[in-house]
């Protein structure tokens, strides 16, 4: 992630002022100049690359300069910085506040993007619960809305589709545990929420099959034949597809779809189909 150009422009300095005896050792002189404290911060990040303390001088700022321009340049920087050590509590925290007290300023959109970005790189595996995932996909849906012209929007939107993609992925798992356990009800509405709401990402093809699967199980051969062809028609070439197509060949018939199924509404609704 690039810094900003607030942070290329600064000049940074090098170790920070401190005092001893009644202060303690390291304690910040209570009345150092806004702008030594913010390119401490920056010397602690980029050459010493302590994002902690780079965090706590920027931190500073903001509590011996409160209503000051550069008060709210390290808001944004102490969020990057507790970001680029992995504090993602912390990152998120801070991005927070500044969104909240700064939604019309230059660095909103990194704000934002910092704060999308963190629940992003939390994302656990797909067989955990998602909670985080779903943040992230708000907080990144939240830079392309608002900041639609800035430079984050389009890493904020592939983020946005590997997040999608795991959200699907979390889907099909249950939907198959239920297909074990022979809950064919459990089964299909876990793959009608991949069909229906991520048809985008690359598990809408098995979805698909094992909706086809699942139905020609329970006999209900239309919306079987549905989502076969539906299947064929968008992804001719997928190995699903010949999955499905068997599947229904060996039931004697073959992929038709029926117009009125949920199965092709849904397709259509996106412009697929």
């Amino acid at each position: 992630m690039a810094l900003l150009a607030l942070v290329l422009l600064a000049v940074p300095v090098g170790a920070c002022s401190t005092i001893d005896g009644w202060f303690g050792k390291d304690a910040v002189l209570p009345d150092e100049p806004a702008e030594k404290l913010y390119n401490e911060g920056l010397y602690l990040l980029n050459t010493k690359r302590s994002f902690g303390e780079a965090a706590k001088k920027f931190e500073e700022v903001d509590r011996q300069h409160p209503y000051s321009d550069w008060a709210r340049k390290s808001l944004v920087m102490t969020a990057y910085s507790y970001y680029q050590g992995r504090n993602y509590t912390d990152a998120i925290g801070s991005a927070q506040r500044y969104v909240t007290l700064h939604p019309g300023s230059p660095e909103a959109a990194y704000a934002q993007y910092i704060m999308g970005s963190a629940y992003y790189d939390q994302i656990p595996e797909v067989d955990r619960d998602q909670g985080r995932t779903e943040k992230a996909i708000s907080a990144l849906e939240e830079v392309v809305r608002k900041y639609p012209e800035s430079e984050y929007a389009v890493s904020a939107k592939r983020k946005i589709d590997v997040s999608r993609d795991q959200l699907a992925g979390k889907e099909m798992e249950i939907g198959r545990w239920y297909l074990r356990k022979k809950d064919f009800t459990g089964a299909i509405n876990r793959f009608k929420v991949v069909v229906t709401q991520y048809q985008t990402t690359r598990h809408v093809e098995e979805a698909l099959m094992r909706l086809t699967e699942t139905y020609m199980t329970l006999g209900i051969v239309p919306e079987a034949q549905t989502a076969a062809a539906v299947l064929g028609h968008n992804f001719p070439d997928s190995p699903w597809y010949k999955d499905a197509y068997r599947v229904v060949s060996a039931g004697g018939f073959e992929p038709k779809e029926n117009s009125g199924s949920w199965i092709s509404r849904a397709f259509k609704r996106v412009g697929l189909g």
